[in-house]
């Protein structure tokens, strides 16, 4: 069985008389534990396709399946993690996870598996800490590593990314790069992840999704990332795989902006 299945998706918006089409025919499987990260030129429907496998938005045609289930709305089993943290301001760090705990797991857990619950996803982002500061108090890293601590807390069955660590200046995106590494290498949680980094997307993923342009994006080349894992960033700077899979992304990039700056 497939574990998530993207089956022949198109999404096509419509306001008022004007259609346009920014998916089409959208074919994509992932297997259980997998890490995969979707690249493209902006505009190519990589937050359209998330929202889509998330069921915040429906497919116009074609559908998601998850463990043979389709998706049609959102759900616990699917937790996304936005470039915005996303946090209610007026909730300490703790109350912001608590709040998803208590949605997901009121009828399973008592108030004190609960409390235990935020409290060991919190120490899986070293955010303990600062468990009782508000967003306004802790930085633009820590504010995102809250929202992956609220997202697994819900012991999602897919963690959704659309570009976690856009908003981040580099030093900050490389820490919390080698977290979800971390994560991941542990938890063996199964991730789609938006990004617009090329080297973010070999560095973290087993396969990259590769966008052609919009309008009627499609896939239009999944790449394989054979590097093993546990991986380290400085030992990776030399490693011939990993340098030909970045030159293959940036050359399908840049062979899409051509395209782009032709018509």
């Amino acid at each position: 069985m497939t574990y998530l299945k993207i089956d022949h998706v198109d999404k096509v918006f419509t306001r008022g008389s004007a259609s346009t089409e920014v998916l089409k025919d959208i074919n994509l499987t992932v297997e259980k534990g997998e890490y995969i990260s979707i690249i493209g030129h902006s505009g190519c429907g990589k937050s359209t396709l998330l929202n889509i496998v998330a069921g915040l938005t429906n497919a116009t045609q074609g559908g998601v399946l998850l463990e043979d289930r389709e998706v049609n709305s959102p759900g616990p089993d699917r937790a996304v993690v936005f470039q915005n943290h996303s946090l209610l301001p007026w909730l300490t760090v703790y109350d912001n996870v608590r709040l998803g705990v208590d949605k997901v797991f009121a009828k399973t857990k008592t108030r004190a598996e609960r409390d235990e619950w935020v409290l060991y996803n919190l120490n899986l982002v070293q955010m303990t800490h600062a468990k009782d500061k508000r967003p306004s108090e802790v930085s633009g890293g820590m504010k995102q590593r809250v929202g992956i601590a609220r997202a697994l807390a819900m012991e999602p069955k897919v963690l959704l990314l659309d570009e976690p660590f856009g908003a981040l200046d580099a030093l900050t995106r490389a820490h919390l790069q080698d977290s979800v590494m971390a994560l991941h290498q542990k938890l063996g949680n199964t991730i789609m992840m938006i990004t617009h980094d090329v080297d973010e997307a070999v560095l973290l993923s087993d396969r990259i999704v590769m966008m052609t342009n919009g309008p009627s994006a499609k896939i239009g080349e999944v790449l394989d990332v054979p590097l093993p894992r546990p991986r380290k960033r400085l030992e990776l700077a030399s490693n011939t795989t990993y340098l030909k899979c970045r030159q293959r992304v940036l050359e399908f990039l840049y062979e899409r902006q051509r395209f782009v700056e032709a018509a």
